[in-house]
């Protein structure tokens, strides 16, 4: 699929991660050992990476309001009226941890987009959605960064 993208030069394939990182669903945890695979440096796609999603990640907690008018008028031309598995699984660890518990986990069970957004959604402020989900944001792209660097290293992929 990434074929053509392996092949370009370095710059382009910062560029490609860092468009990736703002793309919404798509989350460290499959951009940094992408780019790893790729064979670039952990740390280069690690910042890129980091800086894709922390950009969405604030034009999420400054645009929420329109971005949920938007949500909850296509969930109505669906027709959906009840929590999706989703919001279901997002909303139980709202209770239990609360934003920081939310914003640690993210990234591996809904994404941090997503995440982002059911927490603004939950009632927490734009400060501190945009402040925990940032600190998790850079937790997690170390983490996948070490893991990718290591990992693959460790298999002779890289």
């Amino acid at each position: 699929m990434f074929e053509w993208a392996e092949q370009a030069n370095i710059m382009w394939q910062l560029i490609i991660l860092f468009l990736l990182g703002v793309a919404p669903w798509m989350d460290v945890s499959f951009i940094v050992p992408l780019g790893v695979l790729w064979g670039l440096p952990p740390t280069a796609v690690g910042i890129t990476a980091f800086i894709g999603n922390f950009l969405l990640i604030l034009l999420l907690g400054i645009f929420f309001k329109q971005i949920n008018k938007w949500r909850i008028e296509r969930r109505k031309k669906k027709g959906i009226n009840g929590a999706t598995k989703k919001e279901t699984r997002t909303r139980a660890i709202w209770e239990k941890y609360g934003i920081p518990g939310l914003a640690i986990i993210a990234p591996i069970f809904v994404g941090t987009d997503i995440a982002a957004i059911f927490a603004l959604i939950f009632g927490a402020s734009r400060k501190r959605v945009i402040g925990w989900m940032t600190v998790s944001l850079a937790f997690w792209t170390l983490v996948f960064a070490i893991g990718a660097a290591y990992g693959y290293s460790f298999l002779n992929l890289n």
